[in-house]
């Protein structure tokens, strides 16, 4: 029995990429108004960020049920597979316990690993998963595997706006006013499975210098593992201008930088108009 990834929507990786790579993609919900969708099935990331951007209110995200992971490890096993599952950060969801009480349920008995992680930072912790099971990795030994170099993962995001984390209760009303005011530019990270402040920048400029002299700290990037750059919204133009002028941290390990756009999950909270890196640290 060949192992076979179980992942959720928050990762943002596109059905497509599932498909290409024989991973089972379960969508997550996403609630606007009186309608729920079923994250990229449903409701595309242009649509979605239409719909935000012209709401009031935040969107609502669910997380995954037993009965969602029930359904998706029996149709696994029936093709004869075994499932190996890997979810969004369980400091940020309940859809991790959502899986372990799935697995516990299952006569073939999956292996549940908490990414300890969300959106792009997901994706790559996924990517590298699927590279150790196609060089041949037991079930056990990728279990530990990725339990270690889960705190390896780096993620930054620099916000375009506070608006959202003030809608998500977050900040005060009075906090994004003086942000406003300022051009306050956040740099948001994920640190053991939870979304923190990690700094803030008067103005674009300034807040591309410090993503990048965030992303200088620590050890460097580890560019034998997956990474990608990333952003939020219906234009990546913001994006692609940071990664011109920030050639120098990538030209001389990498002629082409993977890029993903951040879907409903994260970008609920922290609206469009954010760029991104994700990295191993070496």
């Amino acid at each position: 029995m060949a192992l076979r990834l179980v992942i959720d929507s928050a990762s943002d990786i596109t059905v497509e990429e599932a498909k290409e790579h024989g991973w089972y993609l379960i969508p997550l919900t996403v609630t606007i108004g009186d309608t729920e969708y079923r994250d990229g099935v449903d409701i595309t990331p242009d649509r979605f960020y239409d719909m935000l951007v012209e709401s009031d209110e935040l969107p609502h995200t669910s997380q995954l049920t037993p009965a969602d992971y029930e359904k998706a490890l029996e149709e696994v096993i029936a093709d004869g597979d075994t499932p190996f599952v890997i979810t969004l950060s369980s400091k940020l969801s309940g859809t991790y316990q959502s899986a372990c009480i799935a697995a516990e349920a299952c006569e073939v008995k999956p292996i549940v690993v908490d990414s300890l992680s969300a959106a792009f930072g997901e994706a790559v912790f996924i990517r590298y998963a699927d590279s150790l099971i196609r060089e041949g990795m037991e079930a056990e030994e990728l279990e530990k595997t990725l339990n270690e170099v889960r705190h390896k993962i780096r993620i930054l995001a620099l916000l375009d706006t506070l608006e959202y984390l003030r809608k998500g209760g977050r900040i005060s009303a009075a906090v994004e006013f003086a942000g406003s005011l300022l051009s306050i530019k956040p740099v948001i990270g994920v640190e053991e499975g939870e979304v923190v402040m990690v700094g803030k920048a008067r103005g674009s400029k300034k807040g591309n210098n410090l993503l990048n002299e965030l992303i200088n700290k620590g050890n460097g990037i580890d560019f034998s593992k997956p990474y990608s750059l990333a952003y939020t919204g219906n234009s990546r133009g913001y994006l692609d201008k940071y990664a011109e002028d920030s050639r120098a941290l990538w030209e001389s390990e990498s002629s082409e930088l993977p890029v993903m756009r951040i879907g409903a999950t994260i970008g609920t909270h922290i609206g469009p108009g954010a760029i991104g890196a994700v990295f191993f640290e070496k």
